[in-house]
């Protein structure tokens, strides 16, 4: 792929957000902090002003063989100026890091200083346009001058990366989370969509793309492991608007674009620009063929959105993977929690089979209303019986996620824990021992925020017995941003 291609292809999700005269309002401020005045338990959705660090207390034993970092990321700043974000998607990248060694955990976390969050900054007042929100007091360059890096925090090759979907990845300090600047794979990939969540391939390097909806395209990368650009392609996707995960298996890349029609009114953010079309169309499956990069195959799925994927591994002439479907509009309704709004999930986790045959593409049902599937590392692109998932006990109201659930995709058994009432729950990831010989050997750790004290704990379960509850938690002094994504990185 030559990068007049590229380039060209990647102007369009630019000018997608230019609008002359735009600015935001100030009534998503008034609306959200009357909602907190009245609902405490909404302070996970606040203002983050400045930099953490702090030692977290220790409640439990932490295991002597989890030794490293838990990178997380996600929006902290909401607000400037007296105005405030309109989606939940909008606000500035705030890197954390858990480390954990010698039976003690330190926090620290800090903004990830892109373009945006420097010169609005300086301003006082938001300058760019966002995800949600349509700002623009300020000419756009080029993606990267909307970046928030705000999705997740990547270590590899030694380095580490926050991430956004629409830009380029930001390298940060592994120790300090200092911004060292964007990361340019390639000329070629300047700026160019570099989803949040690439995949660690099994064989060697890694997979991502990044969705150039204004041209209907799809583009892809395979980056070595030591960060060498080996393959790109560009792909014609129709009626593509946002896709924001992907699954790779041992010979397949896997889409599931959602059913949103683009509008093309300037005068509306990006989000806002996605119009549900789930009455006139379903979802597509496209599997992509590994080693030519080309679409083999379309499949149709009930008009769902969908935000991550699990696992993917071959079986005879089919392609396996799990996802979560949401029902409807998912989309606008995870942003409302910056109005103040506690949008009840409508979600399942499922495992669809991909018949390349018949054509057909079937579901299995795995789980309720959850997210965030995650498996052990050592089972990634091969048959796996362990899915971690978040659940809603029905407890808490609205968006909240309460329980740590480990799903036996053979026989449905669910191994979990719920928090309950109070809690909100973020995303965990599986850690194996050293040497693991099983997709249980070793540990569930996460984060959750215990609404009522105002403060963020670091969770470990033993992978073995989630039932059993927390076998260490660290809690802070402190609320952290709720986090979106993030990796446990072995020391």
């Amino acid at each position: 792929m030559d990068r007049r291609s590229f380039l060209h292809a990647g102007a369009a999700l630019g000018a997608l957000a230019l609008a002359p005269g735009a600015r935001a309002d100030e009534a998503t401020y008034q609306r959200f902090h009357a909602a907190l005045a009245r609902d405490p338990s909404l302070a996970v959705y606040a203002n983050q002003a400045g930099s953490q660090g702090g030692d977290a207390v220790i409640k439990g034993r932490l295991p002597r063989d989890l030794r490293g970092t838990f990178y997380r990321n996600g929006p902290g700043r909401f607000e400037l100026g007296g105005e405030r974000h309109h989606h939940w998607f909008d606000g500035d990248g705030f890197a954390q890091a858990w480390t954990v060694a010698d039976g003690k955990v330190r926090h620290r976390g800090r903004f990830v200083e892109t373009q945006r969050y420097a010169e609005e900054s300086a301003a006082g007042q938001f300058l760019y346009p966002a995800f949600g929100t349509l700002v623009t007091r300020r000419g756009v360059r080029d993606n990267d001058t909307m970046n928030a890096a705000n999705t997740n925090l990547l270590p590899y090759d030694g380095r580490l990366y926050a991430l956004w979907e629409g830009g380029s990845a930001t390298e940060l300090d592994p120790e300090s989370l200092a911004t060292r600047g964007l990361k340019t794979w390639s000329d070629d990939l300047r700026a160019m969509p570099f989803s949040a969540h690439p995949k660690l391939d099994p064989q060697g390097g890694m997979w991502n793309f990044g969705t150039l909806p204004g041209a209907n395209r799809l583009a892809l990368y395979q980056i070595g492991a030591q960060g060498q650009v080996l393959r790109t392609a560009l792909l014609p996707a129709p009626q593509l608007a946002l896709v924001h995960d992907f699954v790779i298996s041992s010979k397949h890349l896997i889409f599931v674009v959602p059913p949103y029609d683009l509008k093309k009114d300037p005068g509306l953010s990006f989000a806002e620009r996605h119009a549900w079309a789930g009455g006139a169309r379903g979802a597509r499956v496209l599997a992509i063929a590994k080693d030519t990069l080309a679409l083999r195959q379309v499949f149709e799925l009930p008009p769902h959105m969908v935000f991550h994927f699990g696992n993917a591994w071959e079986d005879g002439d089919c392609t396996r993977f799990d996802v979560v479907l949401h029902e409807g509009d998912a989309l606008a309704e995870v942003g409302s929690v910056m109005h103040g709004e506690h949008t009840p999930p409508r979600s399942r986790t499922v495992q669809v089979t991909l018949d390349y045959a018949s054509g057909q593409a079937r579901t299995e049902r795995l789980f309720g209303t959850s997210e965030f599937p995650r498996v052990m590392p050592q089972v990634a692109m091969a048959r796996h019986r362990r899915l971690a998932l978040l659940g809603a006990s029905g407890a808490s109201p609205g968006l909240r996620l309460d329980s740590v659930n480990l799903v036996d995709t053979d026989s449905g058994k669910v191994d979990g824990y719920v928090f309950g009432a109070g809690w909100q729950v973020e995303e965990h990831v599986l850690v194996p021992r050293r040497n693991a010989r099983s997709e249980t050997d070793g540990y569930l750790v996460g984060a959750a925020q215990d609404l009522r004290a105002r403060q963020t704990v670091m969770t470990v379960f033993d992978a073995a017995g989630v039932k059993d509850g927390p076998v260490a938690l660290a809690r802070l002094p402190y609320r952290a941003p709720h986090c979106f994504h993030g990796n446990f990185l072995t020391a």
